[in-house]
C-alpha cells in the first residue's frame, strides 16, 4: 500500500506529461483520416458502463461495417449473439462508451470515447442487412474524443505475427469450459455442434 499511487499528481510525478503528437492527435471528431481507418476496420471492441460494473465485448462483420455517418456520428449493427444484452443494458442507463478498432496487419489501433444511444429505426437497420437478415437495433455513437494509439502494445505482443498464433486445440474448448462450471454439462455436443449452430445464428 505504500507505494501505490493514490493521486493525479503523483501520476504526473512519474510519468510527466504528454506533449507532441500524443496531444496533437486528440480531436472532437472524425477527420478524414480517422474515417479512413474505421472504414478498414473489420473489429472494434466496445466498451461500457453500468450499475453493475464495466463491460468490454468485441464486435466484428466485414470491413467497414461500423459506418461513419458524419464528423460526429458512428452507428454499429448490433448482430445476434446470446441475448445477454451486457452492452445494450449499460447503455440505456448510462450512454459513455469507448471503442477500440483494429485492422489485421496495422500496429495502430483508434480509439473513439463519446456517448451512444440504441435504435430501431427501420430504415436503418435495413440498411444493415446481411445474408437476408436485418440487426434487431443499431448502436449510435456521438464522438467526442477521437485519437490513434501507437503501435508498442502490438508490437511488443506480436499479435499479428502469424508464427505466434495458436491453435484452438492449444486451449480448453468452450464446451470443456462450460463443464468445468457445471458438472452435468455436456461440452461433447456443445462443442460438437458448434459449427452448425455458427452458421445458423452468424447473422
Amino acid at each position: 500500500m505504500a507505494h501505490d499511487i493514490t493521486s493525479e499528481a503523483q501520476l504526473e510525478a512519474l510519468y510527466g506529461l504528454p506533449s507532441g503528437a500524443a496531444v496533437i492527435k486528440e480531436i472532437n471528431h472524425v477527420s478524414d483520416h480517422y474515417r479512413t481507418f474505421i472504414e478498414a476496420s473489420p473489429f472494434v471492441v466496445l466498451a461500457t458502463s453500468g450499475p453493475e460494473g464495466l463491460d468490454c465485448t468485441p464486435r466484428g462483420d466485414p470491413t467497414g461495417f461500423v459506418r461513419v455517418v458524419d464528423r460526429k456520428t458512428l452507428a454499429i449493427p448490433d448482430r445476434r449473439g446470446n441475448n445477454r444484452l451486457d452492452a445494450l443494458r449499460n447503455i440505456v442507463r448510462d450512454p459513455r462508451v469507448a471503442l477500440l478498432f483494429l485492422v489485421p496487419g496495422i500496429g495502430r489501433t483508434l480509439r473513439v470515447n463519446g456517448t451512444a444511444r440504441i435504435t430501431t429505426d427501420p430504415a436503418l437497420c435495413a440498411s444493415f442487412e446481411m445474408e437476408g437478415k436485418a440487426p434487431r437495433s443499431v448502436i449510435v455513437v456521438t464522438a467526442e474524443r477521437v485519437y490513434t494509439q501507437c503501435p508498442k502494445a502490438l508490437v511488443r505482443s506480436r499479435l499479428w505475427d502469424p508464427a505466434r498464433h495458436l491453435p484452438e486445440s492449444a486451449l480448453p474448448s468452450s464446451g470443456e469450459m462450460l463443464k468445468a462450471l457445471s458438472a452435468a454439462f455436456d461440452a461433447e455436443a456443445y462443442d460438437r455442434d458448434y459449427p452448425r449452430r455458427l452458421r445458423e445464428t452468424i447473422y
